[in-house]
């Protein structure tokens, strides 16, 4: 069966997203049908991004607490199950500045990645699950960018230091549900990783790395360590592509490792095109 995704990881600065879209340019030349989801799309089929998840108790006492936008929040609720699923996101965006902040931190809480491992854990592997049901039948190469291995561990082991067991099945259940795909884990290294995310936090906003830091030192495996900032996040940076070292020996899947440390650009792209010749993607 012809292979219907690649996934895209590797540490912040690595060149995730310029590897991802690499991929789709080399796709589209060898006239193959590809789309591609960076991180933070809003509209990714196999993720939630800017998503809020209540149960129906919870779903009645915003709407009740919140008249004035009940309408709004009704047109853009979806109900599965027990769960109702609010891309709140979309709905500040589509309204704007006028979205009232105490409403945002309130459907922010029940956030999907700010609720308990276990209840992530059913959210995510359902829409997994969703997603390979219906991509199975296409006639196109998904890539994805960071979801696959990235946010398990990112609220597993960053966000609330569970053990690494459970981690790493979380990722073998994600596994289990794409098999029928075909995928190929393209994991991307880099020979130093301090100088790569000191470069990433050079080049990106400051509001962005100072995000960055305080989510990875002021919960879970950083807080636990007593981590503090730029130092103690590539600590945590390190640990982490160790439990990602580990994770990629246990998949069954295709997967190959691709070293971007000369950030050399044209270079990159050469090899990655031999790469996806080597695993049969261009045919």
């Amino acid at each position: 069966m012809n292979t219907k995704l690649l996934i895209v990881e590797g540490l912040p600065g690595f060149g995730k997203s310029t590897t991802a879209k690499l991929l789709k340019d080399i796709l589209i030349d060898n006239h193959k049908q590809a789309e591609l989801f960076l991180e933070g799309n809003l509209d990714h089929p196999a993720d939630y991004d800017g998503v809020a998840s209540f149960n129906k108790s919870e779903f009645e006492s915003l709407i009740a607490n919140n008249g004035d936008f009940r309408e709004l929040i009704n047109n853009k609720v979806t109900r599965k199950g027990i769960n109702y699923l609010l891309p709140y996101r979309k709905l500040i965006n589509e309204y704007g500045s006028h979205f009232p902040d105490d409403l945002f931190h309130t459907i922010f809480k029940n956030d999907i990645y700010e609720l308990s491992l276990e209840k992530n854990i059913e959210l995510i592997t359902q829409r997994w699950t969703e997603f390979a049901e219906k991509a199975i039948n296409e006639n196109k190469v998904y890539i994805f960018e960071c979801c696959f291995l990235q946010n398990p561990l990112t609220i597993g082991m960053v966000k609330y230091g569970s053990p690494k067991d459970k981690v790493i099945d979380y990722v073998l259940r994600l596994e289990k549900i794409i098999e029928k795909l075909n995928p190929i884990l393209i994991y991307i290294e880099q020979d130093d990783l301090e100088f790569s995310f000191r470069k990433a936090v050079h080049e990106r906003a400051t509001e962005w790395s100072k995000g960055f830091m305080d989510y990875y030192t002021n919960q879970g495996y950083g807080k636990v360590n007593g981590y503090k900032g730029l130092e103690g996040t590539i600590k945590v940076l390190e640990a982490r592509r160790a439990v990602e070292k580990e994770i990629f020996d246990l998949l069954t899947i295709k997967k190959i490792k691709i070293n971007n440390s000369n950030y050399e650009f044209e270079n990159y792209k050469i090899m990655l095109k031999e790469r996806m010749r080597s695993m049969e993607i261009l045919g």
